[in-house]
């Protein structure tokens, strides 16, 4: 069964798109700090440890596939906030507390959301669709909900990585 999930996966991957993947990406870094979370509630430190690595190993990643030739103002932004969840991760891990990896676990979730929208604009661009709306007014599709204790008055930037091609 493992080798029939494996090969499913791996076809997944294969013929995802940029996008895709990079959805794929932040499902994978909600699972691990999820599982995280549980197992440092239940003081398996070695479990912990374990989906905090692959956490940050994920985060690492997203980090370097950012490409600065196309929008560096906003791949700064998008570094500072892989940055800053890099390091929570790693102080949640050391401090082996759970509360700062939920503070990680709802940017990620916000991100992943804002990362949803972005997809299906992108689909409706591709296929020519446009969002309904009634004649002469703009379509406006508003952005996702802010993470508890995350504010954007508090002069916190975060934005989405925009994939082009």
């Amino acid at each position: 069964m493992e080798n029939v999930s494996n090969e499913y996966l791996q076809n997944a991957v294969m013929t995802a798109s940029p996008e895709q993947l990079h959805l794929m990406l932040y499902d994978g870094a909600i699972r691990f700090t999820r599982q995280a979370i549980e197992a440092t509630r239940a003081k398996d430190w070695e479990k912990a440890f374990t989906a905090f690595t692959r956490t940050q190993r994920i985060i690492l990643e997203m980090n370097a596939a950012l490409n600065y030739n196309i929008d560096a103002d906003l791949c700064k932004r998008t570094a500072g906030l892989y940055n800053f969840i890099y390091r929570k991760l790693v102080e949640s891990s050391v401090q082996r507390d759970a509360a700062i990896a939920e503070e990680v676990l709802h940017l990620l979730e916000y991100q992943r959301e804002t990362w949803v929208m972005l997809i299906d604009r992108l689909r409706q661009e591709r296929s020519g669709e446009t969002p309904a709306a009634t004649p002469g007014q703009a379509v406006h599709t508003p952005p996702p909900r802010e993470p508890e204790g995350f504010s954007s008055e508090d002069g916190a930037l975060y934005g989405s990585l925009s994939v082009q091609g």
